[in-house]
């Protein structure tokens, strides 16, 4: 074994291409200090960095790079070493700092508690390492203290403000380390980095141009287009406000996906912020406007929503290398609520990773009023968190804008009195009224197959994929005409080409009945004369009624929501809580349309509910004292989930450009972050057992899985997936496990 300790082994036998150690910590440092500068974090984020690896000098690492198969702790080492030495209030920032270094492999642990917190893991620690080599170390905590202190407010918030710089400085820390990894092993083995992306600010003026070209094209005759051109200019008007909290109030119609983008591209021109960020609650939305956005701007839009990132805790840095994690450093994102938010309170190195790019973005929210109540309370402090510490403006766009106002929403909520973008709300909602919402009682499967044949052209939206399903085969064994089923169980690239469809069968007048679940509800655009919804909430029922007579071009009282009883159907326990609310406030108000009647609705549900059951304890947990921090960082991240069943990706290798995208698995010189972009239109999300269930079952593998690990499942039975519904996991044989 050669004196000088590496960080990544090369050839074997031969150390003349191996990393040394002193190379990688001075590397990662370098990379996170870049990264952290930009938010105030460069002097922690430099330390974390220096000494993320120092647990690689143990002899039992050297042993293990030259082939030994015994797994080391290779991660704990320079987190004692920091707490060790700190003093005084050195002990706050010095923890914070452990905690990032503790989880830059394993995820970020909790304070105590399990055998993987902080409290256990340096308690169980027995050095290894040389005291001469620990000695030589340098650890200047002066620098840290002031930065830390900036990202901090007075009072009960500063537990939870502190726990956020702690992600950012990790999120710089495991992004350095990808990054120097993957360098030094794509010289190693002759590969191409996947991009680099220029950055915003250089790009704003052309951006600019070409927004101003087309919205100059679009069609500027009648009074729906002349009201969009108002609504445009009065927001983009707001840009010079100083960057924060907006909210982009517009009924649906009003052309607030394109008016929030000028809003933001003029925003981030006036202010200097990094990137625009928009973050959706569907993917079939999500698809729609990242399409918008590139038929505009070309490929510096980077769509995200896959979960094609699977990491193991412990993998080695070659392994690592080749992880498909995207680091939002693209000018424009289009992700998912789900991405964005869970990601913010991750825990795993792969989520965290994009988390320093989030900083100094402005941020849409489209669609705000789908954040799930019962995780209200932190992510609207998180939200709050990103626009006062970290420079992010942050827009909350929707038809109905919900109460987060702190006016409203009392404890926890947002300042935003005077931060409204549109033209007077209230007036917009008069002028932009395309519909009536009708009460229709119960109505079971058969009157509402009764209904579609008597509508050429009607959707009907359900609670849940089952009912679905079965509302939709039995309208086609009634035999009813253009039938169309959308359904989450398809792959982003299939509901694309069945929405067009749709769309030309409406503008044709030939017959089109949709069924769908609520993917349909918010922003797709789509122009149905009637519709019928199942029983939710009001905010979910104002924004189906957005797509009826979405255009205004047919007579208001020919435009009807019908609402419904769905008998027989068991109803979400989420949504009784909404469904009654709806209900009362049916109750009070005849026109359910109105702002004051959403706005109703809304203090019902949040003020009924109290923040001890919109997740508050999840904000109180993330504790600062003056003898240290006890941040359950990995706690909250298990319990943080948008969706409560764990859901993983199939690919579905049914299109040729899917196949082809598949073929490049078994190329090691083709990068993992490339393919999972490629294939990324062609993924259905399934629950985790369903997953396994088919591997096992022998319905689908991981491909390339020696170079590529547990990221990349493809399904290998094909006749699981159907056209009309996607895929039927549920079909797969029995195979004796109890699963099914």
């Amino acid at each position: 074994m050669a004196d000088e300790p590496f960080a990544h082994s090369g050839t074997a036998g031969n150390h003349a291409d191996w990393q040394t150690l002193a190379d990688h910590l001075q590397g990662v440092a370098d990379l996170a200090a870049a990264r952290g500068g930009p938010i105030g974090l460069a002097a922690p984020a430099r330390l974390a960095g220096a000494l993320h690896d120092f647990g690689k000098h143990d002899p039992a690492f050297q042993r293990r790079l030259a082939g030994d198969a015994r797994s080391v702790d290779h991660s704990t080492a320079g987190a004692k070493l920091l707490l060790d030495r700190a003093k005084g209030d050195e002990r706050v920032a010095a923890e914070v700092l452990a905690y990032a270094i503790l989880g830059h492999h394993a995820g970020l642990p909790d304070a105590r508690g399990a055998d993987g917190s902080m409290e256990r893991r340096i308690d169980q620690f027995s050095d290894p390492i040389a005291p001469g080599i620990t000695a030589a170390v340098k650890t200047d905590f002066a620098p840290l203290l002031p930065e830390l202190v900036k990202r901090m407010r007075q009072g009960p918030q500063g537990g939870f403000d502190l726990s956020v710089a702690g992600r950012m400085i990790f999120s710089c820390l495991v992004d350095a380390d990808f990054h120097d990894t993957e360098l030094f092993y794509n010289r190693l083995e002759g590969r191409d980095s996947d991009r680099s992306w220029p950055a915003l600010p250089d790009l704003l003026p052309g951006l600019r141009s070409i927004f101003d070209a087309h919205m100059a094209g679009l069609p500027g005759e009648g009074a729906l287009n002349n009201l969009r051109a108002e609504v445009l200019a009065q927001i983009r008007s707001r840009a010079s406000l100083p960057p924060g909290l907006f909210t982009l109030t517009v009924p649906t119609g009003g052309g607030k996906t394109l008016a929030s983008l000028g809003f933001a591209l003029d925003h981030a021109a006036l202010h200097g912020h990094r990137r625009i960020i928009y973050a959706i609650p569907y993917t079939s939305i999500t698809d729609q406007t990242a399409a918008i956005f590139r038929s505009l701007f070309g490929d510096i839009v980077l769509e995200h929503h896959s979960a094609i990132d699977t990491e193991k805790p412990g993998q080695s840095g070659r392994d690592k290398a080749r992880l498909a994690i995207e680091d939002w450093a693209a000018p424009l994102v289009v992700t998912t609520n789900v991405q964005l938010f869970e990601s913010l309170f991750a825990a795993r190195p792969s989520r965290c990773r994009k988390l320093h790019n989030i900083a100094g973005s402005v941020i849409v929210l489209d669609e705000a009023q789908s954040l799930p109540r019962e995780l209200l309370m932190p992510s609207l402090r998180m939200i709050d968190t990103l626009a006062t510490h970290y420079g992010c403006s942050v827009v909350l766009c929707t038809a109905t804008q919900p109460a987060f106002d702190s006016r409203q929403l009392h404890q926890g909520g947002l300042p935003l009195e005077g931060r409204e973008l549109a033209p007077d709300p209230a007036g917009l909602a008069r002028r932009l009224r395309r519909a009536r919402i009708l009460r229709g009682g119960p109505m079971e499967d058969e009157a509402l197959i009764a209904a579609l044949r008597d509508t050429p052209q009607g959707m009907v939206i359900v609670n849940s994929r089952k009912h679905a399903l079965e509302l939709f085969q039995a309208a086609q064994r009634a035999g009813l005409e253009g039938m169309v089923h959308l359904t989450t169980r398809q792959y982003p690239a299939h509901p694309r080409r069945i929405l067009a469809d749709v769309r030309a069968r409406l503008q044709a007048g030939t017959p089109c009945r949709l069924i769908a679940t609520s993917l349909i509800e918010a922003g797709v655009d789509v122009d149905f004369p009637k519709g019928w919804r199942a029983e939710t909430g009001l905010d979910s029922i104002v924004q189906t009624a957005g797509r009826v007579n979405r255009e205004g071009k047919r007579p208001l009282e020919d435009s009807t929501l019908t609402v419904f009883e769905a008998p027989g159907q068991p109803v979400p326990a989420s949504l009784k809580p909404l469904i009654a609310a709806m209900r009362g406030t049916a109750g009070r108000f005849d026109d359910l349309l109105l702002p004051e009647a959403i706005r109703d609705w809304f203090e019902q549900v949040y003020w009924t509910r109290g923040a001890e059951r919109m997740g508050q304890p999840m904000v109180s947990a993330f504790v600062l004292a003056r003898s240290g921090t006890d941040f359950p960082y990995r706690t909250t991240a298990e319990n943080y989930r948008m969706i409560d069943t764990v859901m993983v990706p199939v690919i579905m290798g049914i299109e040729p450009a899917a196949e082809a995208a598949i073929a490049r698995l078994g190329l090691a010189e083709v990068p993992s972050g490339l393919i999972a972009r490629q294939l990324q239109p062609f993924t259905v999300q399934v629950p985790e057992k369903a997953r396994e269930t088919l591997r096992r079952n022998g319905k689908g593998s991981f491909h390339a899985p020696e170079q590529r690990g547990d990221q990349f499942f493809v399904l290998g039975d094909k006749a699981l997936y159907h056209a009309d519904s996607g895929l039927r996991w549920e079909d797969a044989e029995y195979i004796g496990d109890g699963i099914w």
